[in-house]
């Protein structure tokens, strides 16, 4: 193969590597020894991590700038699955983070500290650690839990508004003080499933996730092994911890905190997480929050319904 040339002189292999070496160096720094400025590190570096107080890396991405989106995702994804609405909204002026909650994805796997609490406090670090202000927090899921623990435990002074996507608020297992939930034996079916044969569990569980298995829908290839891949990041513990975590936490006095614009987001036909035990319920618990139904949608809208759920988010985040 012909190597690269240059007037005068052939370069070689290394002498490449070496140069690329070079300006990768000249272009982090800007003095000799010194470190990247905050605000060169925002608009060059597009993922890193944080550290929590008890040592646990949070691992998060960070793109465009603007107002801060922040993103928390739902079991057992990571932050990838945000990465239709994170690539929209920062071509559209927002600055997009999202982070692999701890246990989940490239974050540290723990044997503790996986419950909302501690997804709540591991949140806050991070909009600390990168000085979030004005944010608009967006939890789909497990997420939405997230988000609202957030606000539950920390307030709003960094938070301007908020959105719940087919979110798990304000409970959603069966108890005296939540008739209508879902029995207990549902989440110990999935933590049955999860425990003897993830990889599998995790290849049939977006079929109903996604609405697959309604007539005239399907779950391509594509989209189950995305499901996969992101779920078989984690690690066991903490996701089979993370099911009981969505599952059995009470959120109503965190939604009752809620003192900033808020829109909920649910799909009709969500199978799993119903409308009618979560966000027709949740809506009538913050002060002023609108629920937009979309007839038909599934758990997974804002992959099956991208468009939609976009356009959606880019009206509310500018309004």
């Amino acid at each position: 193969m012909n190597q690269p040339q240059q007037t005068g002189s052939t370069w070689t292999r290394r002498d490449v590597v070496v140069a690329g070496l070079g300006f990768a160096v000249a272009a982090c720094a800007t003095t000799p020894g010194a470190a990247p400025s905050a605000e060169r590190i925002r608009g060059t570096r597009t993922m890193g991590t944080i550290t929590t107080a008890d040592g646990t890396s949070i691992f998060y991405k960070d793109w465009g700038a603007g107002q801060p989106v922040v993103f928390s995702h739902g079991w057992p994804l990571t932050a990838d699955a945000w990465d239709e609405q994170m690539v929209f909204l920062a071509e559209h002026g927002f600055r997009c983070i999202a982070h692999d909650r701890r246990s989940h994805g490239r974050s540290g796997q723990t044997w503790h500290g996986n419950e909302m609490d501690t997804y709540a406090d591991d949140l806050a670090k991070l909009c600390e650690s990168l000085d979030l202000k004005n944010a608009i927090h967006v939890g789909h899921s497990t997420g939405g839990g997230e988000v609202a623990r957030y606000i539950g435990r920390h307030g709003t002074k960094r938070v301007a508004k908020a959105v719940l996507i087919g979110a798990v608020t304000p409970q959603m297992v069966k108890s005296p003080g939540n008739p209508d939930g879902l029995p207990m034996s549902v989440f110990d079916g999935i933590r049955k499933q999860t425990r003897a044969d993830r990889s599998q569990f995790f290849l049939d569980l977006p079929t109903p996730f996604f609405g697959g298995n309604r007539p005239g829908k399907t779950v391509s290839d594509g989209v189950r092994q995305d499901f996969w891949r992101q779920g078989m990041q984690g690690g066991i513990k903490g996701i089979l911890d993370c099911i009981k975590a969505f599952s059995e936490t009470d959120f109503t006095k965190d939604l009752a905190r809620f003192d900033v614009p808020t829109l909920l987001i649910h799909g009709d036909d969500d199978q799993i997480v119903p409308i009618d035990i979560s966000a027709r319920r949740a809506v009538k618990m913050v002060k002023g929050a609108e629920l937009k139904v979309y007839a038909g949608a599934d758990h997974g809208l804002c992959v099956t319904h991208a468009d939609r759920v976009n356009a959606d988010l880019l009206a509310f985040c500018r309004a």
